[in-house]
């Protein structure tokens, strides 16, 4: 498949994932950010285990556990607890600063030297994304701010692990999604208990709500989210998680009646035109095969290319 149409295909999971909030609001309990946290990750991870029907062998089983703690079982409470403690739209403006995370990642276990190009792109679309979710006033809670920069390490850091350590041979991205949502799921499980307490009561809404969140939400996007990582450089993929702040704003102003401003709209065209500058930045010799992943794929290459490591299988 050409790489345009594969990352058109990764885009959706970022895009999904900015439904998130308003589904969120509208439909699910209040106040039980683990809960969710946890029915948006087993459930999705169990029902692929079951699809792929594969379990993980060997040193597989602590590299699934270290890539769901990373991708799903750390990320979602810090995630849920940073938004929580910060003041509007400053947890997605930390987020926002993923793609630079993941190119100095992407130096330190791919092999990939930053370009300026990328560490541009990349400054752009967090500003882009800080016109349009953050509000004024209110103080910094470093707890909150420590919490959101902690996520964006976490996903940052599975995403190009996930990229360096491939795919067992005979493994997709469906079983490997299934693994990590399974195992972060569990994770999140103890913790959202002893946290919150018994699970709420559910109604026709928020079963619904979970529903969506477990299925379209969780398990057809990180295996598109997966897939995508197999088939582009960590940076192209990473660059698509400002699609889901930008998302977010429109289905507010489409589905919640929030305004959307001049600024907000201006924040928009930059955080979007980042976002396609760096799937160009992220192009090149050794960026993706658009084959499945294999073992050992993302290691960096001899010192016959020392910048770029091979294809191989995120994200949030």
């Amino acid at each position: 498949m050409k790489r345009p149409t594969t990352a058109l295909l990764t885009a959706l999971a970022p895009v999904s994932w900015g439904t998130t909030y308003a589904v969120t609001t509208e439909f699910l309990p209040a106040d039980r950010p683990l809960f969710t946290g946890m029915m948006r990750a087993l459930p999705a991870g169990l029902l692929l285990l079951a699809l792929g029907r594969v379990l993980p062998r060997g040193i597989w089983w602590g590299k699934a556990a270290v890539l769901g703690a990373l991708n799903i079982g750390a990320f979602f409470p810090l995630l849920f607890l940073s938004a929580y403690r910060l003041p509007g739209g400053m947890a997605a403006v930390v987020g926002s600063v993923g793609p630079l995370f993941v190119v100095g990642l992407s130096a330190l276990l791919l092999g990939r030297r930053p370009t300026a190009r990328t560490v541009l792109a990349g400054v752009v679309a967090a500003f882009g994304v800080s016109l349009v979710v953050l509000k004024a006033a209110g103080a910094l809670d470093t707890l909150g701010v420590l919490a959101a920069l902690a996520s964006t390490a976490s996903m940052s850091a599975g995403t190009v692990l996930t990229k360096r350590w491939g795919r067992p041979d005979g493994v997709g991205p469906l079983v490997l999604a299934g693994w990590q949502l399974t195992a972060g799921g569990l994770l999140i499980a103890p913790i959202a208990f002893l946290a919150e307490g018994a699970p709420p009561a559910l109604d026709g809404r928020a079963v619904g709500g979970y529903l969506y969140l477990a299925l379209a939400n969780t398990a057809v996007s990180y295996w598109l989210w997966f897939r995508g990582i197999g088939r582009l450089s960590a940076t192209q993929v990473t660059f698509l998680g400002p699609l889901s702040p930008l998302t977010a704003a429109v289905v507010g102003w489409a589905a919640l009646g929030q305004a959307l401003t001049p600024v907000q709209l201006t924040g928009m065209a930059l955080a979007f035109g980042a976002t396609v500058a760096g799937q160009r930045a992220g192009t090149g010799r050794g960026a993706g095969t658009g084959k499945g992943a294999r073992p050992g794929a993302g290691r960096p290459r001899r010192r016959t290319d020392p910048v770029h490591a091979p294809a191989q299988p995120v994200g949030r």
